[in-house]
């Protein structure tokens, strides 16, 4: 199946194609959230200001083709996200981070380009406790297969392994494919699925624009060839069950995310022991919890009109 992406304005000159959640396919393996931001281009003195906000029972990974994002979080780090490097924040049983342009790229101006994902974490792991890891790009495996060239950012796939530590059978790699070749996924029976950032691809019958996510259906052919020259993303894996979401919290308990819901009504900091410190360094706003749509627990991630959370 294809899903398209549909456009979301953030403010401030930030556009992201949003791909998962989908109403007919809300995850692909463990990956419950999947967002293209930009590209954008921010004049000096502009940039993106996510300010503070909470996750549980998930991990973050970010990845950029341009630009640079200073990452800080309620555990302590401060980290820029750069291009081909990948930062990996497991929330667990809860974290606070924030995501803004670094002062010097906004008073020169900047272009930012990249990748949002969400994964669930498997219930075992869902209440662990919060930790970080930034891997430089270097750092990650890259290689050839028939013409074309793999990074592979997370998980196993191809006989390689990422250095980066995940808790659930999955894979994440970028790949650039020569128009006319051919690559098969690295599904192995795993849901698997390839989104397109640049150029065209097909996926058996179907042919797949930029900015779209073909999706390799149980039992079907999941070799994809490039039309034109491809960048893409291949991603996949186990599934770890159902899950349910409400703004920037995932888990496999409704109970529980009503109760985190009341604990960051209150703001960061609220409760000593509590899941949600503040950030050092940035703890003057946080983002608040939305308002009830009246749709309840099971339903897409709101975003906020002054940025999206990561």
């Amino acid at each position: 199946m294809i899903i398209h992406s549909r456009e979301r304005d953030l403010g401030d000159g930030l556009i992201v194609q949003r791909i998962l959640p989908h109403a007919t396919h809300r995850m692909v393996g463990p990956f419950i959230f999947f967002d293209h931001m930009g590209p954008a281009s921010f004049a000096p003195g502009g940039g993106m200001d996510v300010r503070p906000h909470p996750h549980i029972n998930l991990a973050t990974v970010t990845y950029l083709f341009k630009g640079r994002i200073l990452h800080r979080d309620s555990l302590g780090s401060s980290q820029l996200i750069e291009p081909g490097a990948v930062n990996w924040m497991t929330a667990g049983r809860g974290i606070v981070h924030s995501e803004r342009t670094p002062p010097d790229a906004r008073a020169s101006g900047t272009e930012l380009d990249g990748i949002q994902c969400w994964v669930a974490l498997p219930e075992e792991h869902e209440e662990i406790e919060p930790s970080f890891a930034h891997h430089p790009k270097d750092t990650l495996p890259e290689f050839a297969i028939d013409g074309a060239r793999l990074k592979l950012l997370l998980g196993d796939a191809f006989g390689r392994t990422s250095p980066v530590r995940v808790h659930s059978d999955l894979f994440y790699l970028e790949v650039f494919l020569p128009a006319g070749q051919r690559l098969a996924l690295p599904h192995e029976g795993r849901e698997a699925a390839l989104y397109v950032v640049t150029g065209r691809a097909r996926l058996g019958s179907d042919e797949i624009g930029a900015r779209d996510m073909g999706v390799a259906m149980p039992g079907s052919p999941a070799v994809f060839e490039a039309v034109d020259d491809t960048h893409a993303m291949l991603l996949g894996g186990s599934p770890v069950g159902q899950r349910f979401i409400y703004w920037n919290f995932v888990s496999s308990s409704a109970e529980r995310l009503e109760s985190v819901k009341r604990e960051w009504a209150e703001g960061p900091g609220s409760r000593p022991s509590g899941r949600f410190p503040r950030i050092p360094g940035d703890d003057a706003e946080f983002i608040p919890l939305p308002v009830e749509s009246g749709r309840g627990s099971k339903q897409e991630p709101k975003r906020d009109p002054e940025g999206t959370p990561l």
